[in-house]
């Protein structure tokens, strides 16, 4: 827990912004000294505001986020003298970091904003550090708009390719679902599914599952870790075929229309059949394709092999046609 994210909380109770939850929580915390001269209940905004402001470097020198069972009894100072100093401060810096999980969590899926790539697409972004990520079809990105704080976190679901900007003092986190990625600065692929993929292609990672390392990943390493059985391995693979789908470019050198529609099937995510034998068994090479999307694609396969493509309303896509003399 941060300065940041208990100035925001407190802030955004003075305005009236928090949830019903959140309200409870922070009146207790500031009636707990349980008096009928409560010094809280006697000050206007202004009054309110100044004592929070104090309150925040006293909870925050009150919690030791390295360790997340202890919370220590440091001697406190008191915030104002009619109050009852330093056991009241403890007894909010207690529950804050009690509650601390839910409350961040709360906090921050209001902050973040969110990148969906549409079926048969990708999207690229560029993060406030400089960094860029390609999220593939039907994958979900959640990102702050400013990194403040120690770390630079993001949430996914689905596969993104991550290329990051070197920060020593502020590690980069990828958070998918109960497994983090921890960078300093590389280039690496995150497949988040019942299985989570990760593959590097520049640097090293380390991937955490359930608070447990499970390994330290290398260029041309892959770990997988089953989010059902909680078992993973950790293997050699040629990296440059994992993140194939992030090249806007594709190239066909001979090979028939069923194999290249195996290839945009991985790449977009997206169910490709044939009405017809002879459409699908067409060969073709040297054809280099620049799009950005599997629509503008399928154009030119299907005019290239005297073929057309139907898209359903299930997402599949159905290819039928003469085919190739």
């Amino acid at each position: 827990m941060s300065r940041y994210d208990i100035e925001h909380l407190l802030d955004r109770y003075l305005k009236g912004e928090t949830t019903a939850r959140e309200n409870e929580l922070v009146e207790n915390w500031l009636t707990e000294n349980d008096n009928e001269n409560n010094e809280w209940q006697k000050l206007d905004e202004t009054g309110r505001a100044q004592w929070l402001n104090e309150l925040f470097s006293d909870i925050e020198s009150t919690l030791d986020v390295s360790d997340n069972n202890v919370v220590p009894m440091h001697p406190k100072r008191t915030l104002w003298r009619s109050i009852a100093a330093a056991a009241a401060i403890l007894v909010i810096a207690s529950a804050l970091f009690l509650e601390w999980p839910a409350i961040h969590n709360n906090f921050y899926a209001q902050q973040l904003a969110t990148l969906t790539a549409p079926a048969g697409s990708k999207q690229m972004i560029t993060l406030a550090d400089g960094s860029q990520v390609w999220v593939n079809a039907g994958a979900v990105l959640k990102y702050p708009k400013s990194f403040d704080g120690k770390t630079r976190e993001v949430y996914l679901s689905g596969e993104a390719y991550f290329d990051i900007v070197h920060k020593v003092s502020q590690p980069f986190i990828v958070h998918t679902g109960n497994v983090i990625t921890t960078v300093l600065g590389t280039a690496f692929n995150i497949n988040a599914g019942k299985t989570v993929v990760v593959t590097v292609t520049r640097g090293k990672v380390s991937v955490i599952a359930d608070k447990q390392l499970l390994g330290y990943v290398t260029p041309d390493e892959q770990i997988s870790y089953n989010t059902i059985s909680n078992e993973h391995i950790q293997t050699k693979v040629d990296a440059a075929k994992v993140i194939a789908w992030q090249q806007t470019d594709m190239r066909f050198d001979d090979i028939t229309f069923e194999d290249a529609a195996k290839l945009l099937q991985q790449q977009f995510k997206v169910n490709i059949s044939f009405t017809n034998d002879k459409v699908k068994k067409c060969r073709f090479s040297g054809t280099a394709i620049k799009g950005k999307n599997l629509d503008q694609i399928l154009k030119v396969l299907c005019a290239f092999n005297n073929a057309s493509y139907q898209l359903k309303p299930d997402g599949s896509i159905v290819i039928d046609g003469k085919g190739c003399n």
